[in-house]
């Protein structure tokens, strides 16, 4: 398994030093991954007391908590860095102009020499689509048409496509990436997402743990990609693992359970697990790696 580290953007914000420093340590203790997760806006619920997300429960984050833009991140740590991986975990990518993330996407991977992976979402936030201009009940549906969107600008000279959200006549980026095309990989929970993922998705990183239900549903994500003529085995699968609910010893046992179910990949997590240093964070990570390396 490859072994991502996540940065813990709620605890060290977007302090250009503290991203240096955690990126080129991450990178320095042999992990495979450096991932940024991503949101644009916030609602501030003071303004609007009534407002809860659509799919309900408290959201997760406001207004006051700070975000990367995954492509910019991207651009700065692909001069710091020389070989891991740069995912985004996830980009809610319904929210955004295809085209423009395609063209940025093309970029990153040509400044990061061929590392970067997309991990993308369909999002929760209704606030966050309003504000960008798209309808977010349509969300799912216009993330399917971006993927085949996406591929074609990553790999051909000039596309023309009319679809039900897009429409380009003869046209196409340049740089095309290094990749082509961009690995894209869907999170997500919902049957809708572990269903997309099988038809069309180079990898799955799942909300649920890796239990009984959770096995389930990625042996219904296979038994997708099986109908749909893909190999199974060619989808890969990455587990997260959020310090903050346990301690290191029990992140351990859940890796052994992610590498039980089939995981190729595993995202340790030490945002919001009580640490405010990068200093801190960065010994976790060194312990967390010893401590895993015999199941990697």
């Amino acid at each position: 398994m490859k072994l991502g580290a996540f940065y813990p953007v709620g605890d060290l914000g977007v302090d250009p030093e503290a991203t240096r420093l955690y990126a080129e340590a991450a990178e320095g203790l042999g992990y495979d991954e450096v991932i940024i997760s991503e949101h644009v806006l916030g609602a501030d619920r003071s303004g609007r007391p009534e407002w809860r997300p659509l799919k309900g429960g408290p959201p997760p984050y406001d207004h006051q908590v700070p975000f990367h833009d995954p492509f910019v991140a991207f651009g700065y740590l692909a001069g710091i860095t020389e070989r891991v991986t740069l995912m985004s975990a996830v980009l809610v990518l319904g929210q955004r102009q295809t085209a423009l993330v395609a063209k940025q996407a093309a970029v990153a991977d040509v400044l990061s020499g061929g590392r970067i992976r997309l991990g993308i979402g369909v999002g929760w936030n209704d606030v966050e689509y309003e504000a960008m201009g798209v309808d977010y009940r349509k969300r799912g549906a216009i993330v399917e048409e971006q993927i085949s969107l996406l591929r074609r600008l990553w790999t051909e000279d000039t596309v023309s496509y009319e679809g039900r959200f897009h429409k380009i006549s003869a046209a196409g980026i340049n740089p095309l990436p290094v990749q082509r095309p961009i690995p894209i990989w869907i999170g997500g929970s919902a049957i809708a997402v572990v269903d997309r993922a099988g038809r069309v998705a180079d990898g799955l990183y799942p909300s649920f743990p890796p239990d009984k239900n959770g096995s389930e549903l990625l042996s219904y994500m296979r038994q997708v990609a099986r109908d749909n003529g893909r190999d199974p085995t060619a989808i890969g699968v990455m587990g997260a693992l959020h310090l903050a609910q346990g301690t290191l010893e029990d992140m351990v046992a859940v890796a052994e359970a992610w590498k039980a179910a089939g995981a190729t990949h595993l995202a340790f997590r030490t945002v919001a697990a009580g640490y405010a240093r990068v200093d801190e964070h960065v010994e976790l990570l060194e312990r967390f790696k010893k401590m895993v390396k015999g199941i990697l």
